[in-house]
């Protein structure tokens, strides 16, 4: 009889279980999110400005933004601002649309289809809510981030207003991430529709309020739109003393370190320091979030280029590496195809054509900013010439190397160049001036060498600084802290270090500019 009953209960147990499955959930409206996220800013502003809740909001806010429609943006703005705002009325000219209309009346379910339910209205932001300067400030980034998705010109106007408004709310730590990524806006903004230089004023008075305040965000982006500003005007110098003397942080963004490293890659690669170049490359490559594909594409054109003046011939699998798990798109092998070519032709030390590659790509090479660089490979192709061609013959005439290469110098000039080639250690050959040959050395076995040993040590101090790097990027919330020492239970703390992890991993912004 007990058997019975638990298999009746049982049952009934997968009964109610299915039909809650079947049951079809209304979807969230966008207005939902909004005021969750009004509520959330109230949260960070009682807690002293914890940075989890405004992270929370811009990231749902990047989350459901291809969502925000000029109506639902409109009802927002009603209902989160107070009449009395005097930035009320400007904000909503700027959505350019009238509220939502009264919803449709619902569909009647189908025979033997259960109702769905309802939507719950949305809650609107209360009265103390309405008042908050957080408030006002985050309803100035949601009309920032709608004219800059419809590629309206006034958002130009509508950041510098924006701007000002966070900046009168200065010391309030809830404003910090707001006010940061304003700024980024306002930078974009002028970099689509005004003149990128007209920004560098601003851009330099939000990075000294940000120190004066002990804005850690706000220090590292105003720093990297002040490097992006200047590297955008070639204005390599400059950069370079603006991020020698700025501070720098002790608590690091991870998308904002990562755009730092590929900003100071680029200065050291100009400054022909490709070593440390190649190190900040890569490094942002493996740090950058993976829904940022477009900076992983431009972080790879760089690293090509640095690699290869390096004298390192990078593979096809380093150009095109597989997405995490799916194959590179068309639209990347499109973007990536210069600087493919440009790589099988310095594989092959192939002056021509090299030549043909360079002005073929010019233009793209100009618009990556990386025509400086290209034009230094020559050298390289030619060294990588001279290699194969000292591998292939025990001894050839210097006439003969010039026409292999396609040098057409003076027997003088090819002479000068092999020597400094094998006084290099580019090419391991000897110079015969009396008879004008190249004579090649007697190859040797490369496992008698310390050549193995470098290769080994090179891996092995890669994945220990990979490991060191990992270990110095931990970071652990105040809050969760406390939950531990407070005894809060271990799925709380869990889902506050899951939090934490989203937080540091996604960037939508990464792929802007």
């Amino acid at each position: 009889m007990g058997a019975d009953v638990e298999m009746k209960d049982g049952a009934d147990k997968e009964e109610k279980k299915t039909a809650k499955e079947e049951t079809p959930v209304a979807p969230q409206d966008v207005l939902d999110v909004l005021f969750e996220n009004v509520t959330l800013l109230e949260k960070s502003v009682a807690s002293k400005g914890e940075p989890r809740f405004a992270a929370k909001v811009l990231r749902q806010t990047m989350a459901w933004r291809k969502k925000l429609t000029p109506a639902k943006l409109v009802d927002f703005l009603h209902a989160a601002l107070d009449d009395e705002n005097p930035s009320k009325a400007g904000l909503v000219a700027l959505a350019g649309g009238a509220g939502s209309p009264p919803p449709a009346p619902p569909t009647p379910p189908a025979d033997g289809e259960p109702a769905p339910a309802p939507p719950p209205a949305p809650v609107p932001p209360s009265a103390a809510q309405r008042l908050l300067p957080e408030t006002e400030a985050y309803a100035h980034l949601l009309c920032v981030i709608f004219l800059t998705d419809a590629g309206d010109a006034r958002v130009v106007q509508a950041s510098e207003r924006a701007l000002s408004i966070v900046s009168a709310a200065a010391g309030r730590r809830a404003t910090d991430a707001l006010g940061a990524r304003l700024a980024f806006y306002y930078a974009l903004a002028h970099e689509r529709h005004g003149e990128v230089s007209d920004a560098r004023a601003t851009l330099l008075r939000l990075h000294r309020a940000a120190v004066t305040r002990r804005d850690d965000l706000g220090q590292e982006t105003c720093l990297n739109l002040l490097l992006r500003n200047y590297l955008h005007y070639s204005e390599y110098e400059q950069a370079e003393k603006l991020r020698s003397k700025a501070q720098t942080p002790s608590s690091r963004s991870n998308p904002q370190q990562c755009r730092h490293l590929y900003y100071l890659g680029r200065i050291r690669a100009v400054q022909l320091e490709y070593s440390e170049a190649k190190a900040c490359l890569q490094q942002a490559h493996r740090k950058a979030p993976a829904a940022a594909r477009g900076f992983a594409v431009e972080l790879t054109k760089w690293i090509t280029v640095v690699r290869l003046l390096l004298g390192e011939i990078p593979e096809k699998r380093d150009l095109f590496p597989s997405a995490r798990g799916a194959s590179a798109s068309q639209k990347t092998r499109d973007a990536l195809a210069p600087y493919a070519a440009l790589a099988q032709a310095v594989r092959a030390g192939d002056l021509a054509a090299f030549k043909t590659v360079a002005e073929t790509h010019a233009a793209a090479f100009a618009a990556d900013k990386t025509h400086l660089l290209v034009a230094r490979l020559r050298r390289n192709v030619i060294r990588v010439g001279l290699r194969r061609v000292s591998l292939a013959y025990s001894s050839i005439s210097l006439s003969d190397v010039a026409a292999k290469l396609g040098l057409a110098t003076s027997a003088e000039d090819v002479e000068r160049v092999v020597a400094k080639a094998i006084r290099d250690g580019g090419v391991d050959a000897s110079l015969d001036h009396e008879r004008q040959l190249m004579v090649g050395a007697v190859a040797t076995d490369a496992y008698a060498t310390r050549e193995p040993q470098a290769a080994f040590h090179a891996r092995i101090a890669f994945c220990l600084d990979a490991h060191n790097e990992a270990v110095r990027a931990m970071r652990y919330p105040p809050a969760a802290r406390e939950a531990k020492r407070v005894g809060h239970s271990a799925k709380d703390v869990l889902a506050l270090e899951e939090e934490l992890a989203t937080h540091i991993m996604e960037d939508d912004e990464m792929d802007e500019f």
